[in-house]
């Protein structure tokens, strides 16, 4: 199914093009949502504890996944509101609904990162001031 250098559906240009898509999408959702800046501030603060704490590898691995997974969960739930608000022009309950669950997995999952951050920072800090 790969076609000609002018129709396009796989190719490089096509490639290098996407990652401009996914810069807009990403100055989109830093410049329209608040928490996602929230979020972003929290994983740098994230990533300097875990500088001056001297986490493992396999920490360092833990954290950058946990935060770049809540930044993407961000991202998707703007994603679903913007899409559920283009669709429904007048309230909904189901509008309403699918806003708020999607709003939800981004809590559950930042209760998780929350959890797992603690367990590996509590007896790294307790160790320092101890």
């Amino acid at each position: 199914m790969n076609m000609d250098s002018k129709g396009t559906k796989f190719g490089l240009f096509r490639f290098l093009k996407s990652f401009g898509y996914a810069t807009e999408g990403m100055k989109s959702v830093w410049a329209t949502e608040q928490n996602f800046r929230i979020h972003s501030c929290v994983g740098i603060v994230v990533f300097f504890l875990a500088g001056v704490l001297s986490v493992s590898a396999m920490e360092w691995i833990i954290l950058i996944i946990l935060v770049f997974s809540v930044l993407a969960l961000e991202t998707m739930n703007t994603a679903i509101e913007k899409t559920v608000d283009l669709s429904a022009e007048d309230y909904h309950p189901l509008a309403k609904a699918a806003k708020d669950l999607a709003s939800a997995s981004v809590l559950l999952f930042a209760i998780c990162t929350a959890i797992v951050g603690t367990i590996i920072f509590f007896p790294k800090l307790l160790d320092l001031i101890l």
